[in-house]
């Protein structure tokens, strides 16, 4: 196993964080009525990097072009241990699904969040 010297895992850790985003979910609110409706509310807010992934194109009807981007966001693992697949991020007024979370080797270390832009 290869030991990291501390600066080395500092400048890991500044690596990883160098982005401000907020992580969003959904909430249950129940009125008077007992009728349920959900509401967005702002969850957290943690430092990420945003690293692309893929994207691909896709023309529709009238030669709309459309595009699948997906983003890998990565968070310290102490920042991000409660976010959940339901939830989603704003970075710059644009919006990611979360299509799934690994957290790499299983060391605690950080998270992978792998997303999907919403475009709206």
């Amino acid at each position: 196993m290869l030991l990291k010297n501390k600066n080395d895992v500092m400048k890991d850790l500044l690596r990883v964080t160098n982005h401000k985003v907020q992580v969003w979910k959904k909430e249950k609110i129940e009125d008077e009525q007992y009728q349920v409706s959900f509401t967005e509310v702002l969850f957290k807010e943690i430092g990420a990097q945003i690293i692309p992934q893929t994207a691909k194109l896709q023309r529709g009807q009238v030669e709309n072009i459309v595009s699948n981007t997906t983003h890998k966001i990565i968070c310290r693992y102490e920042a991000g241990k409660d976010i959940t697949q339901d939830m989603y991020i704003i970075f710059r007024n644009k919006k990611f699904d979360i299509n799934y979370i690994l957290n790499p080797y299983f060391n605690n270390e950080w998270l992978e969040l792998f997303c999907q832009e919403v475009i709206e």
